[in-house]
């Protein structure tokens, strides 16, 4: 293996043109960590806050991304986990753990899971940002089941895509929000309900739901409020956006939760199993080569989710 790699960098914050391809020393492993030779790194909405304001990962420079696929180049002190050559996919531990644009990164072993074999490093990439953040919203916060009417917002997007299947496989019935021309996308990824947002107000439409999942912000939270039933709970991606709701809330006799996503190997591991049965299966909207990383910040695709391929 060569002692050095090549990477995605930025020296100033700013729009996509501040990516720049670098060379980079291969990290080493620590204890309970292996190396992953990265096969393709999913590119998701939090990469292009942080290339733009340093959010979670402070001053440049600084080498962006935490979806991972490939196989494990190095093997760490202590780690049982796996043995070179194994390969393996998750998300770097958000938000520290940044480093996915690069043809080797670093990772605690336990954030990852083994790759499905017929999962290609693509749709394995593009998997455990997205799909973590609406398990954790929906299985782990939320707690839905075949009982629950769900309603979700940007529900063609990276994690709304995998929201709906994730509500499905729990049974739930499922509303989702979307543009006309996603419509057809997002009911054969399950929906029950497809509502325009662009023609439709949903709280005229909605009523009576047990959770509802909103990555939009703006003033989608407070009007979401407007659909939940008592002892319903609003979960949102975007937390500061659900923190003046509390006492309204409250006062309605639902809950609001602010979510950022967390590295998780349960998560993964139930992530991985449906994908194996073909429940759970990630949208790819484009590929980019990891030296067009600026293309891939740059170019408006959908709808589901776009990856960096280095092998």
């Amino acid at each position: 293996m060569s002692e050095t790699m090549q990477a995605i960098s930025q020296n100033e914050l700013g729009g996509p043109e501040v990516l720049r391809s670098v060379t980079l020393p291969i990290p080493a492993p620590g204890i309970g960590e292996v190396v992953v030779r990265v096969h393709a790194a999913a590119v998701n909405p939090v990469d292009a806050l942080a290339r733009q304001s340093g959010l979670f990962v402070s001053e440049p420079p600084f080498v962006l991304g935490w979806d991972i696929s490939g196989q494990v180049a190095a093997v760490g002190p202590g780690s049982t986990l796996y043995q070179l050559g194994d390969e393996v996919f998750g998300m770097l531990p958000f938000p520290h753990g940044h480093g996915a644009y690069a043809e080797y990164a670093v990772a605690p072993a336990r954030v990852l899971v083994p790759k499905p074999k017929h999962l290609d490093h693509i749709h394995a990439a593009a998997l455990p940002l997205a799909g973590l953040t609406a398990w954790q919203a929906l299985v782990d916060t939320a707690r839905i089941d075949q009982d629950s009417r769900v309603l979700i917002n940007g529900a063609a997007g990276g994690v709304g895509h995998l929201a709906v299947q994730i509500a499905k496989i729990r049974g739930a019935h499922v509303i989702a929000l979307a543009s006309a021309r996603d419509a057809d996308f997002v009911t054969a990824v399950g929906a029950d309900e497809v509502i325009d947002y662009t023609t439709t107000d949903f709280t005229q439409a909605v009523k009576e739901v047990d959770a509802v999942l909103e990555v939009i912000g703006g003033d989608y939270p407070a009007r979401a409020l407007d659909v939940l039933k008592p002892g319903g709970v609003l979960v949102s991606t975007l937390p500061p956006s659900v923190t003046p709701l509390e006492e309204e809330a409250a006062a309605r006799g639902v809950r609001v939760a602010g979510l950022f996503v967390e590295a998780d190997r349960l998560g993964m591991t139930a992530l991985a199993e449906f994908a194996v049965t073909g429940e759970l299966i990630p949208a790819i909207a484009a590929t980019f080569p990891l030296d067009h990383a600026a293309a891939a910040h740059s170019t408006k695709s959908g709808p589901g989710k776009t990856v960096l391929t280095l092998v």
